[in-house]
């Protein structure tokens, strides 16, 4: 974001928004439909939200978001219950319709102290009043069931989704801090992204459109292993109906069902947590089911069992490379149970992709993925079952696995540098094999 921001100042007034739709695990009913209060007066103009610049000499960004009048937009049907006050009476609605407006990763709000939206990273004040710590009570009354508030005082802190409207979704965490209120709200995106728009190889779609087993993503956090797992899905929701069920914590993208019908569950929204929603997974007759982080043998074997059964199952796991992923989920299990894991993962395996996120040359592309990814065949299959997962490592380099669109991490790191996506240097800071690299950029000259 430049130093000098746009201001963006509707043709119109907006409309009086229908209360956007909030609910956890009790389920509580929407509000009624209110006249939408604006925020007090701030340097932009009455109604207004300015962004205060923390860079000296700036201009300040006014924030004026559109609110939809159309009840056509709300996208969630809360459980029957009591009706509380519309969250618009307070400033909690202009706050969200800021974040939203520029497109802001989370808004952070903290008692007694002005509003902040997380832009590209990095915290921005927004020009208005500070949050009083009695607001902030009355923004939780207004925003929360009772049941919900009686969590807040009990437990000291509470987890709810708010759909403001059918392609906007946010993930709060209502806490306390110090004795005082504070708010942590993830905007959630329904912008799905395609291969070509990610950088990615033409083989994802193929492993996408696979009829059964298992398919990890790969990496450490902030790889960007669940935009790639949307990015998929979507792909099979665009070409095949079929029932897709997701088990995520939290939700990131927002799914809009096309050929595909799809359903998303949230721990500790739709369900209290990943025990009771893989129980209930069977019931629910899914085709392909993702289950997000692979974190405990518990879950992995809930989704040996879904490959099993016929269901192409995507998860992600914390590993540095496609071949380490074997012993990260022979580590979930005991000694003796590792052999029938061995066996049931060489013929449920699909594929396996770790992927990285690498600062790139071009200004319009802030990161790119670098790739590794190990397809099964009958090679693969073999070295699993013979307990020779590390030596896989040397068959991604092999004239026959790259036949098959296979490749190792450094094949990638080669590719990006010859494209100019990258410079020598992140692609030497990011290999796992420095001395292979090196000689494999001397072939480029």
């Amino acid at each position: 974001m430049s130093s000098e921001a746009p201001t963006i100042i509707p043709s119109s007034a907006p409309a009086a928004a229908s209360a956007p739709h909030h609910h956890g695990v009790n389920g509580k009913a929407p509000a009624e439909k209110a006249g939408v209060e604006k925020a007090g007066p701030a340097k932009g103009g009455v109604g207004k939200i300015e962004e205060r610049s923390s860079e000296k000499g700036s201009k300040p960004m006014s924030v004026e978001a559109e609110v939809h009048g159309d009840a056509t937009h709300v996208g969630h049907v809360a459980l029957p219950g009591r009706r509380k006050g519309d969250p618009h009476e307070t400033r909690w609605g202009k706050f969200l319709q800021a974040s939203m407006k520029f497109e802001a990763s989370d808004l952070i709000m903290k008692s007694d102290q002005v509003p902040k939206l997380r832009i590209r990273g990095a915290l921005k004040p927004l020009d208005t009043e500070p949050v009083s710590t009695e607001e902030f009570i009355t923004i939780a009354k207004a925003v929360l069931s009772d049941e919900q508030f009686e969590d807040l005082h009990k437990f000291g802190s509470v987890d709810f989704a708010y759909d403001y409207d059918k392609t906007t979704r946010f993930r709060v965490n209502l806490f306390q801090a110090r004795g005082r209120l504070s708010v942590a709200a993830r905007r959630i995106s329904s912008n799905i992204r395609k291969f070509e728009d990610l950088y990615l190889p033409q083989i994802m779609a193929d492993i996408a459109m696979q009829p059964n087993g298992i398919v990890l993503l790969c990496g450490v956090t902030g790889s960007g292993k669940s935009t790639t797992i949307a990015a998929m899905l979507d792909y099979v929701n665009e070409r095949k109906p079929v029932h897709i069920v997701t088990i995520e914590d939290p939700i990131e993208y927002i799914f809009e069902d096309k050929k595909a019908t799809i359903n998303q569950r949230e721990i500790g929204i739709d369900c209290l947590d990943f025990k009771i929603a893989l129980r209930a997974l069977v019931r629910e007759n899914p085709d392909i089911v993702l289950v997000g982080e692979m974190r405990d043998k518990e879950t992995f074997e809930a989704a040996l069992h879904a490959a099993e059964t016929g269901h192409l199952v995507y998860g992600t796991i914390h590993a540095s490379s496609t071949t380490q992923t074997f012993s990260r989920i022979y580590g979930l299990f005991e000694s003796e149970e590792i052999e029938q894991v061995r066996r049931i993962l060489a013929y449920q395996m699909r594929a396996f992709v770790y992927q990285k996120l690498l600062p790139t040359l071009h200004a319009h592309i802030h990161r790119i993925p670098a790739l590794e990814i190990l397809v099964n065949n009958t090679v693969v299959r073999k070295h699993i079952l013979e307990s020779r997962e590390g030596e896989l490592r040397e068959y991604l380099k092999s004239v026959e696995a790259t036949q098959s669109n296979m490749r190792d991490f450094n094949h990638s790191l080669v590719e990006l540098v010859e494209k100019e996506f990258i410079h020598m240097r992140v692609a030497m800071e990011s290999t796992p094999n420095a001395d292979e690299l090196t000689m494999r950029l001397k072939k480029l000259g």
